[in-house]
């Protein structure tokens, strides 16, 4: 195992790369090209029954192993996965369609996360309680959940892998992670990091799917738990089937850029234009709306069209090329919808609107620009997740917070200003998880609490540092009687 050609692939169950029980099989198609670059095999239930059993059997040998020897295991993994960097890259790219760099940095970024989180583990301490007993002594500690399914999205294969199976890991649980049936090849190659890194069977199992496979997993009573990234119609399903079991939820966002008048106005449109072609737009924390006030509208649209010249669109692996194809004919159907949409209801379209003609495949969307977006049009209400920058105007700061928050995907939103009045009016009062201060919408650390807000339809936990280990394990109480 472990060829990125197009020929069949397998399940990675306890441990070791296997063959489906089933005899159905997935072709996984380059968005780029075109061309078959890998086929996997269907799971059925059989399989699922495998993995799980492993994952249970293994979780709580791994549960009583010292802390330090499970964040040793972690940082293994690290280095194995920057050992492969540029193979673990290409295929992504190949698979998903992002360009090269992206794909560089992605991969990168997941072997950080098991340095991150091997650290974050080892000082993952309780706390002492105060009692009204004086006879009595509280004190709290964290236990791993045990077993979780894994539900990840096509848009960062193996980078959100790492965001749960790294601290889960790292604190002592289990995992059957069920990767997307249309991106799952870079994910499946680098269990050879983890094998290489000394995985001990049974801990992290692979069964790539589709929706029914995600369903079985959620519903099977061996999972404890559930960890999901992806859209929020998916995750209102997935929370509806896994009744009680503890869940970590990371949905759809429609984040808005807010310009206020007194922004720097180049480096809004410069983080509007990143915001919405890294991915080709298909991030959750993508500029799905770029809100600006009245009196910089103008000069804002110019330099919005100045930073939309330098997109390239073309070959991912082109390193002078930004933007790849969207992933998906679903997705680029969608940005038809919306722009069919925003054309009906009077919006203009200053550049891009539309598939690129003659291109390998359909998926090439050019990078585009909507001025006079109505505030009840698609591209105003919806995640559109592609290339897209539309240009909503407000009267003024009362104005643009209200634009912003009407809308019930909050998950990160970026506020540009030079006031810090303003910037904490904004951070504290836009109904998101996180507000960025003159920056793109799509920025991102590690270690940073990422997530939607309560209120919204964007999930709950939190994906980044420490947060994520807290949501992966119980918090246990001891009491002990002097």
């Amino acid at each position: 195992m472990g060829s990125t050609s197009s020929e069949r692939h397998q399940l990675f169950i306890n441990g070791t790369y296997t063959e489906s029980s089933g005899a159905g099989t997935y072709d996984v198609v380059s968005p780029a090209t075109g061309e078959l670059v890998g086929v996997i095999p269907v799971p059925v239930s059989a399989d699922l029954d495998a993995a799980v059993r492993a994952a249970n059997t293994a979780q709580p040998a791994w549960a009583a192993v010292n802390v330090w020897e499970r964040a040793a295991l972690c940082h293994r993994i690290g280095d194995e996965i920057a050992k492969r960097v540029d193979e673990l890259a290409r295929l992504q790219t190949l698979e998903q369609g992002k360009p090269l760099a992206e794909s560089v940095a992605d991969i990168e970024e997941a072997a950080k996360l098991f340095h991150l989180h091997a650290e974050d583990a080892v000082r993952l301490g309780g706390e002492t309680l105060l009692s009204t007993d004086n006879s009595k002594r509280m004190f709290t500690f964290q236990r791993p959940v045990g077993t979780w399914g894994i539900i990840t999205p096509w848009n960062f294969p193996l980078l959100m892998l790492a965001e749960f199976v790294a601290p889960g890991l790292a604190t002592g649980n289990a995992h059957v992670v069920k990767p997307p049936a249309n991106t799952p090849l870079t994910v499946l190659k680098a269990m050879e990091a983890f094998v290489a890194a000394g995985l001990p069977d049974g801990l992290v199992n692979i069964v790539p799917g589709e929706g029914a496979t995600g369903d079985a997993l959620v519903r099977h009573p061996g999972i404890h738990a559930i960890g999901f990234i992806g859209s929020s119609v998916t995750g209102a399903k997935i929370q509806a089937a896994a009744g009680l079991k503890r869940s970590v939820m990371e949905c759809s966002g429609n984040g808005p850029l807010v310009v206020l008048a007194d922004a720097d106005i180049q480096a809004a449109a410069r983080a509007a234009v990143e915001g919405a072609y890294m991915c080709s737009g298909q991030v959750c924390c993508a500029t799905e709306r770029a809100v600006v006030h009245a009196d910089v509208h103008d000069a804002f649209v110019e330099a919005l069209l100045h930073e939309a010249g330098k997109v390239v669109l073309g070959d991912p692996l082109d390193p002078k090329v930004n933007l790849g194809p969207l992933n998906n004919e679903g997705v680029a159907a969608k940005m038809d919808r919306h722009m069919a949409d925003a054309r009906d209801r009077g919006a203009r379209i200053l550049t891009g609107g539309q598939r690129r003609k003659g291109m390998p495949t359909d998926l090439y969307y050019e990078f585009t620009v909507v001025d006079g977006v109505p505030e009840d049009s698609l591209l105003s209400r919806e995640e559109s997740f592609g290339p897209v920058v539309p240009v909503i105007t407000g009267r003024d700061d009362d104005d643009l917070l209200r634009i912003a928050n009407d809308d019930k995907l909050g998950l990160q939103g970026a506020v540009f200003t030079q006031s810090m009045t303003a910037a904490f009016r904004f951070m504290e009062q836009m109904e998101v998880g996180q507000v960025v201060v003159n920056e793109s919408t799509c920025w991102w650390d590690v270690n940073m609490p990422f997530g939607g807000a309560g209120a919204r339809s964007t999930g709950w936990g939190r994906i980044g540092g420490k947060w994520t280990l807290m949501d992966m394990t119980d918090t246990r109480t001891g009491v002990i009687s002097l």
